[in-house]
């Protein structure tokens, strides 16, 4: 595996999360792919806004992580929306999956990014759904942020 020397880190983001839920605890998983979706990722064509996870057979999974085909690649592309497998301590998926039972909570990926290595993470984190009137404070609590931001510069 060749390392990357440019100090550009690939961070792809999912913005709606932050709206759209109320974050709880957070983990740091590794991700399986393959050879071209980790080409796709260094290059930044994937997103996962539409994303969630969900365990199958005791092992977390990611659904709905859309990594474009790699332009490169030959017959032996990989699937864009493949479930892909999520990597995890054990005590770390327990914890997981005893939260995931209780109701309203669920696995949204907040943050994809590669670490020093090379290796792809996808970071995490426990989450319950927001009510309409809890986006309507969301963005009045932003909207407040940013009129102070301009007067103060």
């Amino acid at each position: 595996m060749g390392k990357n020397t440019t100090d550009t880190q690939i961070a792809i983001k999912n913005r709606k999360a932050e709206y759209q839920y109320f974050l709880t605890t957070s983990f740091t998983a590794g991700i399986v792919l393959t050879g071209t979706e980790i080409k796709s990722i260094r290059a930044g064509r994937a997103n996962i806004t539409d994303a969630y996870c969900s365990f199958t057979n005791n092992e977390l999974w990611v659904h709905n992580m859309h990594i474009s085909e790699y332009s490169h690649g030959s017959y032996n592309n990989h699937q864009p929306k493949r479930d892909r497998k999520l990597l995890l301590n054990k005590k770390e998926l327990r914890k997981l999956m005893s939260k995931l039972n209780e109701r309203g909570f669920t696995i949204i990926p907040t943050l994809l990014w590669i670490n020093e290595k090379g290796y792809a993470k996808l970071d995490i984190s426990l989450a319950r759904g927001k009510k309409l009137y809890d986006k309507r404070e969301s963005i009045k609590e932003k909207d407040e942020r940013r009129r102070k931001q301009h007067e103060d510069e």
